[in-house]
């Protein structure tokens, strides 16, 4: 993997981690459960490639994001290896 390679994946992961820990729960509706929200408020390039593998859940017209079930457990992951003390 090249430096840039490294750098974008950093990016990614940061960018989740941001949308995570400033998102806000929203009920869900009939049958689903809540989902965490937040604003698209980075990169598109990023955002889209989250999206692609599955972590954010978006609409074109929409000026927020949700995480997917999958992208809550990676973002919870990433706040441990970023963030934890220990």
């Amino acid at each position: 993997m090249t430096d840039e390679e490294k750098l974008d994946e950093v990016v990614k992961e940061l960018t989740l981690l941001l949308l995570y820990l400033t998102s806000w729960e929203e009920g869900g509706m009939a049958e689903m459960a809540p989902v965490h929200r937040a604003w698209k408020g980075y990169r598109f390039e990023v955002l889209n490639a989250l999206a692609d593998e599955g972590l954010l859940s978006s609409s074109r017209g929409a000026e927020s994001v949700y995480l997917t079930d999958e992208g809550v457990t990676k973002a919870r992951a990433l706040q441990r290896k970023y963030l934890s003390r220990e």
